[in-house]
This record gives C-alpha cells, structure tokens and sequence, in this order.
C-alpha cells in the first residue's frame, strides 16, 4: 500500500472555561482568534467552538470546543508542542509565563530539543520547544536552569548530549529518516 502524503495541520480540545482558555492561548502564545460559532455536539446540544491560529495559511491550528465533561479520571491529552523559532523566544515566553504566575513550569533538554513545560488554565500540559543541531536517543530528559545566559544552556545542553547513545549532527539523522520514511 501506497501511504499518503500527510502535514499535520491542527488539533481540537474541549475546554471547561472556554473564555479563560481563549484569553490564554491569544494573551500568552499569540494566537489569533480566527472565528467562533457552535456546532450540535454528539446529544444535539450546541457545543461551542473558538477556532485559533498563528499562521495566516492555517484557518486554524487549535480548536477550542465548550464541552469538556465536569468529571474525568485523566486528562487524556498527553501534551500539545510547540516549536519556537529560537532559545530568545523560548527564554522570553519562559519569563512572561513566570511573571504571569504560571507555575508547574520544568525547562529541560531531550538532547535534540530545549523545552519549557508547563500547564495551561485547565491542565493541559504544553511543551515550548526549540530543535537543537544534533540528535540522540529518545526518551531522554535532563533539567535545565533558564535563568543562565544563553550560551551557557547551549553550552550545557551540547556537553551533555554529546555524552550520550545516538549523538549525532541534526542533519545525519534527517537523512537517516528521509531514507527510511522514502520522502
């Protein structure tokens, strides 16, 4: 079988508070609300929807739904990502997050990426992160110290991966994947 060409494009969530999770994705991640309205959800009920983006080629890249159910026994979104375009950004978003009160905040490595996690209004757990130039093996993770200067979580992040299985230059990976996914 022939697999198709497929690019993610977006995800859906169902949210409690709707308005206190569209104040924060558009106030703290710059998302732009791109429309609104409701649709009949599975028992005919209006469930409503804010659709969000950041990219003007994407309608939406989120979209909120109003109907989570009061009670779950997990949350079952494991994480939502989001790539940065440099260790500046993800430093400043780890500030405003932190001088807005966010708490459960944990900047890490994985080796191949820095990343800020942390919750959003209702739980959810988001990862900011930016790619490294090298690869390792995964799951790794290693905590790391954001209020350094930035060459110094460089410096960290690439003495400690370069200690472990897999290290190898970004680009020598991608081939790697090029060749096996046949893309």
């Amino acid at each position: 079988m022939k697999v198709p060409k497929l690019r993610f494009s977006h995800m859906g969530f169902s949210a409690h508070d709707l308005t206190r999770m569209e104040q924060f994705y558009t106030t703290m991640l710059g998302f732009f609300v791109t429309d609104r309205g409701s649709l009949p959800g599975p028992d005919g009920i209006p469930v409503p929807l804010v659709f969000l983006s950041r990219d003007p080629d994407e309608h939406h890249q989120i979209v909120l739904a109003g109907n989570r159910p009061a009670q779950l026994h997990h949350n079952t979104i494991n994480q939502i990502s989001l790539r940065t375009d440099n260790l500046t950004t993800l430093l400043e978003i780890f500030r405003n997050f932190r001088d807005a009160g966010v708490d459960d905040m944990h900047p890490i490595t994985h080796g191949n990426a820095i990343s800020l996690y942390c919750r959003d209004p209702e739980g959810n757990r988001l990862e900011i992160y930016i790619d490294t130039d090298f690869y390792v093996d995964q799951p790794m993770r290693v905590a790391l110290d954001f209020e350094q200067p930035e060459a110094a979580i460089l410096a960290d992040v690439e003495k400690h991966a370069r200690t472990l299985s897999g290290f190898r230059p970004r680009a020598q990976w991608r081939a790697e994947m090029v060749r096996l996914m046949g893309a």
